[in-house]
């Protein structure tokens, strides 16, 4: 037993070192189309140059990122099926969805990669002009939002905003941003939440004006539109997307991983893409990552707690 046990030690450092012995599927848990599909594409095209196998990207939307993180964490801990994915599934819908199977400690974190700001978007002819003008007319009469899901990190937003200054908001759910974002062109929604980034292609067009971001900071592409904060609301709603493995996933490829995704940032294609989606680069390690982790899935369950939310 002890050499056989010997023999196992030895050999896993050695296996690490054979990582990746073929292709590399990351899972996009949100719909095609959309900054994170555009980011998670941006690693991809990176990794097969930097691993020397060819990595896919594939769309496995649902739940708000619950079905394709569920589908991670039941992979094979081996470094060849990844996820890029907002911190949403693993820290906000473990409180309002029973028997997810996911938390912060069900997947093992790589590498975070950006600051998800998240925003509020009316049509160009909205006679809203600001977060100030939606919180009155929301006090007037109910207005009508899509999120890219149902428990999402910007229907919580829109919360906190109920929470910190009033309002009747009716939730419209969707698979995604560029959905919502239809329906509110279309007149047919008052106005959506959505990770800011989304929204760009629209707002270029002439067809959206953002309104608010629910950061620290503005964004990047919308350099004039205040935050929640700076606009007198307080609705911090802070939102970050990473790269993760199955969580026994063996260190060694984990670290492997952790630089492919530190020297992929470093690329022109991702400045690229990070330019043209107004996504705001944030490189942390996996340990940073993992604490970042703990702290949102406490920090948003406390809040949940406060709104009275109570898991479907």
């Amino acid at each position: 037993m002890r050499r056989l046990l010997l023999a196992l030690a030895l050999a896993m450092p050695g296996a690490a070192m054979a990582f990746p012995d073929r292709p590399i599927t990351i899972i996009n848990p949100y719909a095609t189309g959309s900054s994170t599909d555009a980011v998670a594409r941006a690693l991809a095209e990176s990794f097969t140059a930097e691993l020397g196998q060819n990595v896919v990207v594939t769309s496995q939307s649902g739940a708000s990122g619950v079905v394709g993180m569920r589908a991670l964490a039941a992979a094979a801990p081996d470094g060849h099926t990844l996820a890029y994915s907002p911190l949403v599934p693993l820290v906000v819908q473990p409180h309002l969805v029973r028997n997810t199977g996911l938390g912060p400690e069900a997947v093992a974190p790589v590498c975070n990669v950006t600051e998800n700001i998240l925003g509020l978007m009316v049509r160009a002819e909205s006679p809203i002009r600001d977060l100030q003008g939606l919180v009155a007319a929301a006090r007037q009469r109910p207005l009508s939002y899509g999120s890219p899901g149902p428990n999402s990190a910007p229907q919580l937003g829109v919360e906190r905003i109920r929470a910190a200054a009033g309002g009747d908001y009716t939730h419209v759910p969707f698979r995604g941003d560029a959905a919502s974002l239809t329906e509110v062109i279309a007149g047919r929604l008052d106005f959506a939440a959505i990770v800011a980034a989304s929204g760009v292609p629209m707002a270029r067009s002439g067809q959206t004006r953002m309104i608010a971001v629910f950061s620290e900071r503005r964004h990047p592409a919308f350099p004039e539109v205040p935050t929640a904060r700076e606009q007198g609301v307080d609705a911090l709603q802070p939102s970050y997307a990473a790269l993760f493995a199955p969580r026994a996933t063996p260190a060694a490829v984990l670290d492997r991983l952790q630089a492919a995704c530190e020297r992929a940032m470093r690329t022109e294609t991702f400045a690229r893409v990070a330019a043209n989606w107004g996504v705001v680069p944030d490189f942390r390690p996996r340990a940073e990552l993992q604490a970042r982790m703990n702290r949102e899935y406490e920090e948003t369950g406390r809040v949940l707690r406060l709104l009275g939310a109570q898991p479907d």
